[in-house]
């Protein structure tokens, strides 16, 4: 039996002066809440209650025990209610894993707006690229890119991101613009070493789809941005998100090539460990993001 059915079943008999007022109660049988305080007065051993046919009075031992047990339970309700009221309203430290080059360019803004909308939230962002262990490592959830492996955590998506290969136009002017796939045989690329699925360093055809090509990088970095300044330099082809080359693009330092082979997009989510408990803070962070980049984020727009 719960101990804390037991403490419920004598309180009410104490306070009430009978079992069956106290039954009625907690809407429980007359029997069932006796059987409650004898199993309690037999895991003490102590007698709590007088039984009469007449009337139930509280012993001595029974006063005391009726004072502490009252208060376990006034604390138990304070603190489910607290609790509760933390889920209803955002509140408390929201800790957050993101990638390093999306969050420098473009994630300064929307924290700005959920702190001056939510000030009860502290906000704690670790950049880091790697797929940090958001259970083991403490995070309420984290933002990636790309396709998504199955796992047992909950995404969420909050926008679509494109990928662009392309070059300065002073790499293209000294190596050629390549007009195929078959053409980038022989060029230097600039490889991004956390691909695996998500950011595929060079794609190449396989019946109706692209798959990645093996062709081994000139350079090979874990952030796509000093990978695009290395490309702007003219050290090689890069493919990289748009959020990442647009800006580039749209200053003429970067020629997007091969534009006729489309991919489908990547993907911006968040990602957190539970569905059925989510935290107001957690919930209200990830509806901000999803209004504030959209379905066609701003970036795409050069």
């Amino acid at each position: 039996m719960d101990k804390l059915d037991l403490m419920q079943a004598f309180i009410a008999v104490a306070q009430q002066g009978s079992f069956t007022s106290a039954a009625e109660k907690l809407g429980a049988s007359t029997q069932l809440i006796s059987k409650y305080v004898s199993q309690l007065e037999s895991e003490l051993k102590v007698r709590l209650l007088h039984r009469t046919t007449r009337s139930v009075t509280v012993t001595e031992a029974g006063l005391a025990y009726l004072e502490r047990a009252q208060q376990i339970l006034s604390d138990i309700d304070a603190l489910e209610g607290s609790i509760k009221e933390q889920g209803d309203e955002p509140k408390g430290r929201l800790r957050i894993s993101a990638p390093m080059s999306f969050s420098t360019l473009h994630l300064g803004k929307p924290l700005a707006d959920f702190q001056q909308q939510y000030e009860a939230v502290t906000i704690d962002l670790q950049l880091n690229d790697r797929k940090v262990d958001i259970v083991e490592e403490g995070f309420d959830l984290a933002i990636r890119i790309g396709q998504l492996e199955s796992s047992s955590l909950i995404a969420r998506k909050i926008s679509p991101i494109h990928l662009m290969m392309c070059a300065s136009p002073e790499y293209l002017a000294k190596h050629g613009e390549p007009q195929s796939l078959e053409d980038l045989q022989g060029h230097r690329y600039l490889h991004y070493s956390y691909r695996n699925e998500d950011l595929p360093a060079l794609v190449s055809t396989k019946n109706k789809g692209l798959i990645l090509n093996k062709q081994k990088g000139s350079i090979v970095a874990n952030n796509g941005e000093v990978l695009t300044k290395a490309a702007v330099a003219g050290a090689g082809i890069v493919l990289q998100p748009t959020f990442i080359v647009g800006p580039y693009i749209a200053q003429g330092k970067l020629k997007p090539i091969l534009t006729q082979y489309k991919q489908d997009p990547l993907g911006l989510y968040a990602v957190y460990p539970h569905r059925k408990y989510l935290s107001a803070k957690v919930r209200s962070f990830i509806d901000h993001l999803q209004s504030f980049f959209g379905d066609r984020p701003y970036w795409d727009d050069f």
